[in-house]
């Protein structure tokens, strides 16, 4: 096992050399990239076009193409519309290799880019692109959880890259790539920290975000890591007892980091969604009555109508506008977990209504896909707070408690970017020991 002295940076250089995947099947994207070119270039000379269809659902096809000449720019997509109407920023949940996928992405209003390690572990188990530089790390004499970080920083950094237009465009305020802590290190908050400042320290790029979970023992980490001036995107994040916890942490951290500037000192807060619904709506058929029933599929949204009015209470006032002063920004709330798990609901049922000014949502590729193609362009979060606290009350009434659903959910969160870990680095290893048998 790596400690975090062990864990060397990641050398760019070894993973030059990429052999595409095809571990989407929805959107797809088809992409001829010239290396070398700068960013800039590269984007303006692609086509993006849209197609769409309708089988049995709709679907998303983007193409890629050079064009020659003087290209014409980018068709827009309801993901421009929601970032320069509403002030919401539209990123993508997920990541792998290539990078270059994310180009189109980019292109059709993508605005930055969220992984956790079940998203790495799919990435890396059932794709061929990782194995030239997996084979160079071994020959190196790495351990299997060095190598694991050195093939995630790799794509962080060269992800990181391609954001870095929008991160400099606008001032520090978007264009962010996100890579999570060992989730080994949920429960330990000097590890966590130091985990943290090390992430920061390796991938050396100013639009990363390190990922830190909201457990009761990260809480203080997040305090300590924002104090430290390194950016913070708290993930994990099921009630509001907790989101207030994080809000705190973040605005102790501002205060505690003895910073004259704080501008480019941000933070978002992954508030989760769709799998508030899948485990009240388990309860609610448990208790059965038509009142209870009739509840299904409203607990999540009415949750995250509630942290958005918290979220506009809290940075507010005194404290906030003094840090204001410094030029401290507001830790946006970041929809998480925005795929619909239940086929009976619409497939932007955790999207369209949580639409508001200063906020990021995240979405992988169903809803995407779903967004752009169906997707309603307008205010709605909060727009009938009394409704959502009618529901939140309700929903009490029936025996629901809140912070046990969160809790609860924390730690199937946590168990299940464990078990993703864990499991990559048993598949890591066996890779390992198959390539010594036949002499690497």
């Amino acid at each position: 096992m790596a400690s975090i002295s062990k864990l060397s940076n990641p050398n760019l250089a070894a993973a030059s050399s990429r052999s595409s995947s095809a571990l989407r099947s929805e959107p797809t994207f088809s992409l001829k990239f010239l290396t070398g070119a700068p960013i800039q270039k590269q984007l303006s000379s692609l086509r993006l076009s849209v197609r769409r269809d309708r089988v049995e659902r709709s679907s998303l096809v983007v193409r890629c193409s050079q064009q020659d000449g003087n290209g014409a720019p980018a068709k827009r997509t309801t993901l421009h519309d929601l970032y320069e109407q509403q002030g919401q920023s539209p990123w993508y949940d997920n990541l792998c290799r290539p990078v270059t996928d994310l180009l189109p992405l980019i292109a059709s209003g993508v605005r930055g880019v969220t992984s956790n390690p079940t998203i790495f572990q799919k990435a890396i188990s059932s794709s061929s692109a990782y194995d030239e530089q997996f084979r160079q790390l071994v020959s190196a004499g790495k351990d299997i959880e060095s190598i694991y970080w050195e093939l995630v920083i790799n794509d962080i950094q060269d992800a990181c890259k391609l954001f870095e237009p929008i991160y400099d465009q606008t001032d520090g305020g978007d264009g962010y790539v996100s890579v999570e802590v060992s989730p080994r290190l949920a429960n330990d908050t000097n590890g966590t920290i130091e985990a943290a400042k090390w992430l920061h320290q390796v991938v050396n790029r100013p639009n990363v975000y390190i990922k830190i979970p909201a457990t009761a023992e990260c809480v203080p980490s997040i305090k300590e890591v924002i104090s430290n001036g390194i950016c913070v995107n708290v993930t994990l994040i099921f009630s509001l007892s907790r989101y207030e916890a994080v809000i705190d942490a973040y605005l102790d951290g501002l205060e505690s980091s003895g910073l004259d500037d704080l501008s480019r000192l941000t933070s978002v807060a992954s508030f989760f969604v769709s799998r508030v619904d899948t485990l009240i709506d388990k309860m609610l058929e448990e208790i059965g009555t038509t009142e209870a029933l009739d509840l299904r599929g409203k607990a999540a949204v009415a949750q995250a109508a509630l942290a958005y009015s918290l979220y506009q209470k809290k940075f507010s006032g005194p404290r906030w506008e003094a840090l204001v002063k410094k030029g401290a920004k507001k830790q946006r709330l970041l929809w998480a977990s925005t795929s619909v798990k239940n086929p009976a609901y619409p497939d932007t049922l955790y999207v369209d209504p949580l639409i508001g000014p200063d906020t990021v949502l995240t979405m992988p590729d169903q809803a995407l896909q779903a967004f752009i193609d169906h997707g309603t362009v307008s205010r709605t979060i909060g727009s009938n707070l009394s409704e959502a606290e009618g529901i939140y009350s309700a929903l009490e009434k029936l025996g629901i408690d809140w912070n046990k659903v969160g809790s609860q959910l924390e730690a199937e969160g946590v168990d299940s970017f464990r078990k993703s870990f864990d499991s990559l680095l048993v598949s890591l290893q066996k890779k390992l020991d198959s390539l010594k048998l036949v002499g690497l």
